[in-house]
Formats: structure tokens, C-alpha cells, sequence
């Protein structure tokens, strides 16, 4: 069965120091949960420090993205190599990466291969937009990210993914558990198709979007959704605590 996973993109927010003091704060509890795989992604800043408090702990880190190639003439950019022994995970194509710096689905391709090739779990993130929802486009949508993501891709290890409708991304909007699961189901029959059944069964997906303590359970009682990638409520440690608390009560 798929680990249930609970996964904090804290984005661009977060000093050194209050990224620290956030870690500290629910590390302890975050520790007492079991049977739950829980993933911090903060910003690039803050991973080497949060690494020696998370070490011999059972949180796992994340990165919000990296570049394709090894190295280069390529200001500003974070290679796979630079990550490997600092992080295990990197989410990658999520919806303000494809919206506000130009990724597009060539360039997730050529990470999540990158990525693999690094040793690092890929979090690959598809959603479609509130236009698309609307025009019955969502499933093409999804369908299409998702191919064209894994493509030449043989084996894709641990990868999960994360379905994260645009519409509801920090608009306090969310999926209902029905509508997740939904596009859950379609992303999982694909990985059937492109991988198999039991590769499929073991890939964790996520729902993400405006994912909160109040409603964590509506998506997570739903049988294709193996757990959440948090994104405003990552910010909060005991509303994070909760959220992993509660996952672990429902998929154990």
C-alpha cells in the first residue's frame, strides 16, 4: 500500500532563524507520529541548518525546486547535486513555477529525470485551472501533465504526486474530498497504464490546496489520497501537527 505522507511547502517564507524556531517547535510532536512519512521543504536558505536539528529525528526534508543540469553558467540556480545529502525529496512543476517562472512541461520532464538520476524523490505537482475545471478540461489537463512529465522516464522509484488545482491554491478555496479523488483515481489508472498495477499501487498522491486541520479529513478518508502537500497551514506547527495527527488516525 502507498505510505501516507504529509508533506509542508513553507514557499517563500521564513527566515533562517523563525524557520529554525518553527522546526523546534513541533519537531517533538511531529516525532510522536507514526506510519505517516512527514516531508519540510523550506526555502533553500534554511535546509543545511534545519538538516542538523531533523537529522537523527524521523522528519525527512524537501527542496521547492532545482534546475535540470549538473552545473553551469546558470545564475541562481540549484543543481540536483547540490541538494543530494541535504534533502531526500524536491518538488517539482508545481502550479507557481509553471505560472510565474515559465516551467514548462519539457522543463519538469527534464527535472524530474534529473532528479531521479540524483538519487532525490521527485514531488510532482499537477492541477488544472479554474478555467479548464470549468470548460470539462481537467482530466486532458491532468492527463497530458502527467505524461508528458514522466516521459522517457523507466522507472520512477518513490515518486508521488501531488494533484494541486490552481483554483484552490492559497485561495482558502478548496476541492471537495470528492473532486480530489477523482482526479486521484485518473492519476493512479495512468500510472497503471504507463508502469503497471503494482508500481502504481505504491506511489503515494497527494491533494493539495488550501489543506487545513478543519478539512484534512474529508481528503484523506477518500480511498486514492495518501496524504497532503500543505502549504499555509505548514506555516503553523500545531495546525501541521494536527494534520499529520489526524492522517495517521485515518490510514492506519
Amino acid at each position: 500500500m502507498p505510505v501516507p505522507v504529509v508533506a509542508g511547502n513553507w514557499k517563500m517564507n521564513t527566515t533562517l532563524e523563525s524557520g529554525v524556531e518553527l522546526v523546534r517547535t513541533m519537531q517533538n510532536d511531529l516525532d510522536r507520529v507514526q506510519g505517516v512519512e512527514k516531508i519540510l521543504c523550506p526555502p533553500f536558505i534554511s535546509i543545511a541548518e534545519i538538516r542538523k536539528l531533523v537529522d537523527r529525528s524521523s522528519l525527512k526534508l524537501g527542496a521547492q525546486n532545482m534546475y535540470f543540469e549538473e552545473k553551469g553558467a546558470f545564475t541562481g540556480e540549484i543543481a540536483p547535486l547540490m541538494l543530494k545529502g541535504l534533502c531526500e525529496y524536491v518538488i517539482i512543476g508545481h502550479s507557481e513555477r509553471r505560472q510565474y517562472f515559465g516551467d514548462t512541461d519539457e522543463m519538469v520532464n527534464k527535472k524530474i529525470k534529473a532528479a531521479l538520476n540524483a538519487g532525490l524523490i521527485p514531488i510532482l505537482c499537477v492541477g488544472e485551472n479554474l478555467e479548464q475545471r470549468e470548460k470539462g478540461q481537467m482530466e486532458s489537463v491532468i492527463k497530458r501533465q502527467v505524461t508528458a512529465a514522466l516521459r522517457d522516464v523507466n522507472y520512477i522509484g518513490k515518486l508521488i504526486v501531488a494533484y494541486e488545482p490552481i483554483w484552490a491554491i492559497g485561495t482558502g478555496k478548496a476541492a471537495t474530498g470528492e473532486q480530489a479523488n477523482e482526479v486521484s483515481g485518473i492519476i493512479r489508472n495512468l500510472i497503471v497504464k504507463l508502469y503497471g498495477g503494482h508500481v502504481a499501487n505504491l506511489i503515494s498522491i497527494l491533494y493539495g490546496g488550501s489543506v487545513t486541520g478543519s478539512n484534512i479529513k474529508e481528503f484523506i478518508s477518500q480511498t486514492d489520497i495518501d496524504g497532503s502537500l500543505v502549504g499555509g497551514a505548514s506555516l503553523k506547527a500545531a495546525e501541521f501537527v494536527s494534520i499529520a495527527q489526524q492522517t495517521a488516525e485515518i490510514k492506519k
